[in-house]
């Protein structure tokens, strides 16, 4: 059964009727007995469930704020706000986070935040159930910004940061060692736990800082954000984030129709275009930005495997104990049947190869673990 490891006949539908109706079968059992909580209907549902699982109801608040004021999106803040004020969350912490976020998202999304949850403050107010106001904080270290922000740098990231970059834009580093890591971190009415998974959530809403996201996961674990709930503020934002489609003439290709007959196995929403269905096999699979599939293996007793060839965007594709490989248009990997791995987009790009199936005897396809969004971001650095 494909959505707990069964093996079905194909990566595409028209191959595999067969499996996937006794798959809809024995699913269908399972469900009417009061076990679908155990197969789950995609790698959607798993990440969901995991969130729910791991991330308090305040953590969860306080991702979902922060991926809010990243995106501008005032009305999921004001819902975040009030999730996380009927959790415990204060006024002053909820005003410490969205000042914090200025240096990762800019201070027009930080100020407009700021509006609303003076707002959301004002409604209870004016009900007469105020915010509890919180702590304050205490007095800043003695010295400089620049001083003690460039220990508490040392400290979050667990080595000195330095590099050609801020060597060639020395002002950035300055303002990140002073402003950002001494004038706000040193405010301790937050904590550093706190403030990294924030801004985790932050960076994760934005295709952009994809970069930047995957360093402040290893900052986040430092300091006491678990490699499970950073994986859980990623599949919450990841599933939060809506994707902008590709430009018409994007592809000679069509993006073809929703692919939900596979939407179990991917992370994302993909699309699919047969191009030839006869003689071999050749399908147009476009994902959209940070969507990918599960690891799979192509068996065949004899020949078969993959081919997969880079029609528009930009992608990655991974073998299961090797790096990443980028994927540009025009490029090609052979998949030789039996090796287990994964493709899909980058997460600032949308992504389409040509799927090519190499003929082989007794060919199938057997559908493995989702990539997590750690795994999958360390491949995209």
């Amino acid at each position: 059964m494909p959505s707990i490891g069964f093996r079905g006949n194909s990566h595409f539908l028209f191959q595999e009727l067969n499996s996937d109706a006794i798959a809809a079968h024995v699913e269908g059992w399972i469900r009417k007995h009061g076990l679908a909580a155990v197969v789950g209907n995609s790698a959607t549902d798993r990440n969901r469930t995991a969130t729910a699982a791991v991330l308090s109801p305040i953590d969860t608040a306080r991702a979902k704020l922060g991926a809010a004021v990243a995106r501008g999106d005032q009305e999921s803040l004001a819902s975040a706000l009030e999730d996380g004020f009927a959790a415990g969350m204060t006024l002053n912490e909820a005003k410490e986070l969205i000042g914090q976020l200025y240096a990762y998202c800019g201070f027009p999304r930080a100020l407009n935040a700021a509006a609303t949850l003076m707002k959301v403050a004002k409604k209870h107010a004016d009900a007469g159930n105020p915010i509890p106001k919180g702590a304050s904080p205490g007095a800043m270290p003695g010295g400089s910004s620049l001083e003690f922000g460039t220990v508490n740098q040392t400290r979050l990231c667990g080595a000195p940061v330095k590099g050609p970059l801020f060597d060639f834009h020395p002002q950035l580093d300055q303002y990140l060692k002073a402003h950002l890591f001494g004038d706000i971190f040193a405010r301790d009415n937050v904590s550093w736990r706190v403030r990294e998974l924030v801004t985790v959530a932050a960076l994760a809403a934005r295709p952009e800082t994809a970069p930047q996201c995957a360093s402040h996961v290893r900052v986040a674990r430092l300091n006491g954000v678990t490699p499970a709930e950073t994986d859980a503020v990623l599949a919450l934002v990841h599933f939060q984030t809506p994707a902008t489609p590709p430009p018409p003439g994007w592809s000679v290709f069509p993006v073809g129709k929703p692919n939900t007959a596979y939407a179990k196995y991917f992370i994302g929403r993909s699309f699919l275009a047969p191009v030839s269905t006869e003689q071999v096999g050749v399908f147009a699979v476009t994902f959209e930005p940070g969507c990918r599939n599960n690891w799979h293996i192509h068996h065949s007793s004899k020949g078969g495997g993959q081919i997969l060839i880079c029609t528009a965007g930009e992608g990655y594709y991974q073998e299961w104990g090797k790096p990443a490989v980028r994927m540009k248009p025009g490029d090609r990997v052979n998949i030789p049947a039996g090796v287990k791995h994964w493709h899909g987009a980058a997460p600032d790009s949308w992504f389409q190869h040509l799927a090519v199936e190499v003929p082989g005897e007794g060919g199938c396809t057997e559908w493995l673990e989702p990539v997590d969004d750690a795994a999958y971001l360390k491949a995209a650095e």
